[in-house]
């Protein structure tokens, strides 16, 4: 029999879970619940939906925003778009099944080299866009953790012409200008109204409002920006885009305006083929990997 995993995909703004099998299957509809306001909240929610699969499950499988240990057990740093004391959580205390973590990006680039855009690459690159903006890595088959895990992080200092602080306490990140949270802050810089948000865009984007294409469109600029220096330094033969904003990109657009630049041979630009669900499946294929090891 098949095993099985409960997997989640633990945002700034969402979580989102599903039951998968060892082959990357979705054995049920991803379920999504807005991300609580406080640590104890996100806590319990996770207890409370394990408690229901419990018995029928091999592992828990969770992709989290912030940096991860090499061991896969907690988180060691870089959480600003969640609540206070996250990094402090003792997943393993969710259970008593097994319980592996894996930084969110990096278990999206996973899923999708196991199942997806970058199956039968070697060298590829992820984005993951939310909240906040991840970035993963594969290298030669395998990934880029670096010596602690916490590789792939996306604070690193882009002159945009602003002075914006990221959530993690710097300066003019990536992250501040290439995230949801920053699409955001162009909304209400270009429509001088505290009150719109990044969801103001989507939806003006489908009413067909210039306006809301215009912030749309600077804003896609920035992300492709920190592309084409990722890409220069990391060669690789794909960039995957994941996350729910990228489902309004252009990709034909963004993945021309990387090719011109870069200095590097031409890369190809895809968005997530298991889009919403690419974490969660790499979560679940990372916990059987990290199961067959233990045993």
């Amino acid at each position: 029999m098949s095993k099985k995993f409960l997997a989640f995909d633990i945002g700034g703004t969402k979580i989102s879970h599903a039951l998968i099998d060892e082959n990357g299957t979705l054995l049920s509809e991803s379920q999504k619940h807005a991300t609580p306001q406080s640590t104890e909240e996100i806590f319990a929610l996770l207890h409370s939906i394990i408690a229901e699969h419990e018995q029928e499950i091999e592992a828990v499988a969770i992709a989290t925003a912030g940096e991860v240990s090499l061991k896969h057990d907690r988180i060691i740093a870089s959480v600003g778009n969640m609540p206070a004391g996250y990094h402090d959580i003792d997943f393993q205390a969710l259970t008593n099944k097994p319980v592996y973590v894996e930084n969110d990006a990096n278990a999206a680039l996973w899923g999708e080299y196991c199942c997806g855009a970058a199956r039968n690459k070697k060298h590829a690159m992820l984005v993951a866009i939310g909240t906040g903006v991840g970035i993963a890595f594969l290298i030669d088959g395998k990934m880029l953790k670096g010596k602690s895990g916490a590789a792939g992080e996306a604070h690193f200092s882009i002159n945009r012409g602003h002075h914006r602080r990221c959530g993690c306490g710097a300066y003019d990140c990536y992250e501040i200008y290439a995230s949801g949270t920053a699409l955001g802050l162009d909304a209400k810089e270009a429509y001088q109204d505290a009150n719109v948000d990044s969801h103001t865009i989507i939806q003006g984007i489908k009413q067909g409002d210039e306006r809301a294409q215009k912030v749309f469109d600077h804003w896609q600029e920035n992300v492709t920006s920190g592309i084409i220096g990722l890409v220069n330094i990391f060669d690789p033969e794909i960039v995957i885009l994941f996350g729910s904003l990228t489902e309004f990109m252009d990709y034909d657009k963004i993945e021309k305006a990387v090719n011109q630049d870069i200095t590097a041979e031409p890369i190809q630009l895809k968005r997530a083929t298991l889009k919403n669900n690419a974490a969660i499946i790499g979560a679940a294929l990372i916990a059987k990997d990290c199961l067959q090891a233990a045993n």
